[in-house]
């Protein structure tokens, strides 16, 4: 009965609600046990665009991740929790051979066993600024729907289960003391999408038509380990199915609450806002990502814009009435730059960019996956640092996931790809930290290449493949560098921008110094500049020229 009286109510509400996710902030979020703060930013565009974004990130560069959280425990990779549940994929294999058939144990019955049994965040976040982080990010929730804090209004949390400690917090306190700004990612809007497929069932075998448990209510947990708990806080499933959602990679399309995604309640949307002041209000983060289009919810909803409004105005109360904080948003046009900072995942713009922006990417998987270790698919060092060098060129920051087991570690493979990136950056980090672009990004075959982005990024690919004769152009003060992304064969770079009939430069070259060596013989004639590098390479990835 009272899964009926929940469909008839949403039909209702749908009747007198256009249902075209075009149609702006249909969904209003009560503010009764969260209230925005209030201050300078409004939740509309014309007061959010009067942000600019602080001068610390710009000067930055480089960040942190720990994408880490319960979807870790079976090591099968990315959206595991929802892939569980998709009959015959590898995650459904691999949970139904080790843990059990989703009928009998879903994603809930594996929150325990996430424990963070060796995880000791302040030695790790220390080893991350060892590398040369200048801030550092945690995962607050993911589309799991699982608070890792002590939340007050999600009791999915990391406090009641699993580790039973409040995570967030100690990543916190160990980000101040290492001095580094903190982030918190937000992932947690689209678990309403996202476990769509745990209402589902096998359409062969055994269990054959028996549903998994993503219908599961609290009165079926009795006599259960989380009995007194409600599995509908966690999986979101009391709403009509999306259309299309039996088509698995359909919710890339809906992602933005469009092509017939169902549209959350305002129970729902009201949720996520609350969670997410909570956290704001309690751990102060200092950025803030949501992995989502533009903001939260945006546009069938005003969450994103008063979560938005929020962090900027509470970010002012703790700075003295400057606003440090940085927000992220994918897939942002012109105008909504203005208000965030864009995030582009997994790839980069082939030019510079006005506004100072983000890429983020990860070593292996977003969230641990042990095949990955076992092929040795991990990006290497090299291929880290010409990512950061390209996007550090195009006035953007590199965010760097490092997956951690469900123990809290990460692995040898992946430690030895970090302490070789460290290496590198410990030597040449003056050629990114503080700098702004030069004239042009760089040159070579994919600087000059048309290179577009797919969706919200990935396109890191088109850049990994990079010789010596590509190059990277960043400035600081009277200094010019130019980083080349690979070791030439012959010892001798040619940099066609810095020739004597090329009017970007303007003015003579005087000297040119290789760092972590000296100063180097070199020649300008009219098509380029030549620079004589010595024989032994300064490091094992990439040649870095201070350039006066």
């Amino acid at each position: 009965m009272k899964r009926i009286l929940i469909f008839v109510a949403w039909m209702m509400a749908m009747m007198t609600c256009p249902v075209n996710a075009q149609d702006a902030q249909i969904i209003k979020v009560s503010e009764n046990d969260e209230p925005m703060q209030k201050g300078k930013f409004e939740p509309n565009w014309e007061s959010l665009k009067t942000y600019e974004t602080p001068e610390w990130f710009r000067n930055a560069k480089f960040g942190i991740w720990a994408h880490w959280g319960p979807q870790c425990v079976e090591g099968s990779g990315d959206w595991m929790a929802r892939s569980l549940y998709i009959e015959g994929s590898s995650q459904y294999k691999y949970h139904v051979t080790h843990y059990g058939h989703p009928t009998e144990v879903g994603f809930k019955d594996i929150l325990p066993l996430f424990k963070a049994e060796r995880w000791n965040p302040d030695s790790l976040v220390a080893y991350y600024k060892s590398l040369g982080a200048q801030y550092f990010f945690a995962l607050g929730n993911h589309h799991d729907n699982f608070d890792l804090w002590d939340s007050k209004y999600q009791p999915w949390n990391s406090m009641r289960i699993g580790p039973k400690r409040d995570i967030l917090g100690e990543w916190a306190s160990a980000a101040r003391k290492a001095g580094l700004p903190f982030g918190i990612s937000f992932h947690a809007d689209h678990a309403w999408l996202f476990y769509e497929t745990s209402r589902r069932y096998d359409r062969s075998g055994d269990k054959m038509g028996k549903t998994y448990d993503g219908r599961l209510t609290k009165e079926d947990g009795k006599g259960k380990w989380w009995e007194g708990l409600d599995p509908q806080q966690l999986y979101a499933q009391n709403h009509p199915l999306s259309e299309g959602s039996w088509a698995d990679r359909m919710i890339h399309n809906q992602w933005g609450w469009d092509n017939g995604a169902a549209l959350p309640t305002v129970a729902y949307a009201t949720d996520f806002y609350n969670r997410t002041l909570d956290a704001i209000n309690r751990y102060h983060p200092d950025l803030i990502y949501f992995d989502t289009t533009v903001l939260p919810f945006y546009p069938v909803s005003d969450a994103g814009m008063k979560i938005a409004a929020h962090f900027y105005n509470h970010n002012m109360l703790q700075h003295r009435g400057k606003n440090e904080a940085v927000l992220f948003g994918k897939i942002l046009d012109k105008e909504q730059r203005k208000a965030l900072v864009w995030d582009v995942e997994r790839g980069a713009p082939n030019e510079i960019v006005p506004e100072p922006w983000q890429t983020c990417t990860c070593i292996g998987g977003w969230h641990y996956n042990t095949s990955i270790y076992e092929r040795n698919q991990y990006k290497s060092a090299t291929t880290v640092v010409r990512l950061l060098v390209d996007v550090v060129s195009k006035n953007g920051n590199l965010l760097l996931s490092v997956p951690l087991r469900a123990d809290g570690t990460f692995d040898e493979k992946e430690k030895a790809i970090m302490d070789e990136f460290g290496v590198w950056m410990r030597q040449n980090c003056e050629a990114i930290y503080d700098t702004r672009p030069w004239v042009r990004f760089g040159e070579g075959p994919i600087a000059e290449s048309s290179i577009q982005l797919n969706a919200q990024g990935f396109n890191e690919g088109s850049y990994q493949n990079a010789g010596s004769s590509e190059i990277r152009f960043t400035q600081k003060k009277n200094v010019l560098y130019a980083i080349a992304l690979d070791w030439p064969k012959d010892h001798t770079i040619r940099i066609k921008s810095l020739g004597k009939n090329k009017k970007d430069y303007g003015k003579r070259i005087h000297s040119v110094k290789l760092i972590g060596y000296g100063k180097v013989k070199f020649q300008q004639t009219d098509e380029a500049l030549e620079v004589y590098l010595p024989e032994k390479p300064t490091n094992g990835i990439a040649p870095v020229m201070m350039i006066r």
